[in-house]
């Protein structure tokens, strides 16, 4: 790698430059990433595929891929590993308030100064390049790369979109794993689940392990067709994990530790049982059914099925005790689906607006509950106002939003997206915001 080197970037200017590559948009694709990942990433567990077999020092690759419960059964597997005593890589995406939060080694966050040494040989190194790579092709490499220098053991990348033409999928894998899959990003991955099944397939290698959660018929077709045609062994995980305490709560997590389990087994790695149960009982994840304080849940549910679980996982919780709901949802999702699931749980709903341009607006949001549930809206005319309807208000910012749910009796769930759940989180942590979320 032959570049002339221009000035070193400070971490607010490295950062810039990355997000400043959203302008590029999502090209779904493996050409630029294999490129970028051969002239910058050489030695990384990139290179087994074209030599064939791995040497002892490889990492091992767990690749994640699905719908819902990717980033907590990455999570599991990070937990359980390191338990176990392997020194972990960590690659997931979004990230909820810091850039950081994507790329961790044995539950470390990459420092600000390895940000800005990998991205500034990064820059330098695709300055001139046609097609230029986009923010996610480049945040793989950067993750590949840092893995290289910190001498791992395991990397357990989550895929950003799909799966199939997803950056992440230019690694050779020890293990392909698949999350329960429904319908999302479906203007990128199909209209239909078999369609998006593909896409989500896509991650399956000749000869290599499979481990899936259960799946709807369409989905599971489309998985064993797939595991079938590269000779891969593939199992479905269909019982639970029930041996012992998960952190994460919802019964729905039983499942997913149940697939990390698997998926750490079928790379043929050491694990006991007591690792497991350390790991299990050890894992950290924001958003997912956190339990701020006593009466406060931040959730980063952003599709149907996401939503359902989440209110299966509040009735666990809490019984028949109805929520008062802080409500926000990027615009490209399924607004519907998501309000039907949520309405039945809610006993009142703030909806404010948020920072993200990608934001569905608050009043389109108070139509569609309206019309799907008998709440209405807050200050709207005696005509409009049915006698004792639970009701919608509008907020002119997150706080306003939250002030307003405290001043309420019952608990509080915040939910609709991650890039929401991390705004709430880096304004209840006082941090300062993160910068404008990307698709993937």
């Amino acid at each position: 790698m032959n570049v002339a080197p221009r000035t070193r970037l400070n971490y607010k200017q490295a950062l810039a430059w990355l997000y400043g590559l959203q302008r590029f948009g999502i090209k779904l694709g493996l050409e630029n990433i294999q490129r970028l990942l051969d002239e910058c990433c050489s030695g990384v567990c990139v290179k087994r595929q074209a030599l064939g077999t791995a040497s002892a020092s490889t990492p091992k690759v767990i690749h994640v891929a699905g719908t819902n419960g990717k980033g907590s059964v990455c999570a599991m597997i990070d937990s359980i590993c390191r338990a176990q005593g392997y020194r972990t890589g960590l690659f997931i995406s979004p990230h909820l308030v810091t850039f950081r939060e994507r790329i961790c080694v044995n539950g470390e966050m990459i420092s600000e100064d390895a940000v800005v040494d990998g991205l500034t040989i990064i820059r330098d190194l695709v300055a001139d390049w046609d097609p230029h790579p986009t923010f996610f092709e480049v945040t793989t490499a950067l993750a590949l790369k840092h893995f290289g220098d910190a001498k791992i053991d395991i990397a357990i990348l989550e895929t950003g979109l799909g799966g199939r033409l997803d950056a992440t999928n230019a690694v050779q894998s020890d293990v392909s794993v698949i999350t329960p899959i429904g319908l999302d990003h479906e203007e990128w991955l199909g209209h239909t689940l078999a369609e998006i099944a593909g896409e989500k397939a896509g991650i399956i290698k000749p000869r290599v392990p499979v481990v899936s959660a259960p799946q709807q018929p369409q989905a599971e077709d489309v998985i064993r067709e797939q595991a079938a045609e590269c000779g891969a062994p593939l199992q479905f995980i269909n019982e639970i994990y029930d041996r012992s305490p998960v952190a994460l709560r919802g019964e729905y997590q039983k499942q997913n530790a149940a697939l990390a389990i698997a998926a750490v087994q079928a790379a043929k790695m050491q694990l006991s049982e007591k690792a497991i149960v350390r790991g299990l009982a050890a894992i950290e994840w924001p958003a997912r059914f956190q339990k701020w304080d006593e009466r406060t849940i931040i959730d980063g549910a952003h599709n149907p099925g996401a939503a359902r679980i989440l209110a299966q996982t509040w009735r666990e919780v809490f019984g028949d005790q109805k929520a008062t709901l802080v409500l926000a949802v990027l615009l490209d999702k399924d607004l519907g689906g998501i309000c039907e699931e949520l309405a039945p749980i809610a006993d009142s709903v703030f909806l404010p607006r948020i920072r993200s341009a990608r934001a569905a607006a608050p009043d389109e949001l108070a139509r569609i509950i309206t019309s799907i549930s008998g709440f209405c809206r807050a200050g709207a005319s005696p005509a409009d106002n049915r006698s004792g309807c639970s009701t919608i208000s509008i907020t002119s910012t997150v706080v306003d939003a939250l002030m307003l749910a405290r001043a309420k009796p019952n608990p509080i769930l915040i939910t609709g997206s991650l890039h929401f759940a991390g705004e709430v989180l880096a304004h209840l942590r006082g941090q300062p915001a993160a910068f404008e979320e990307c698709t993937q």
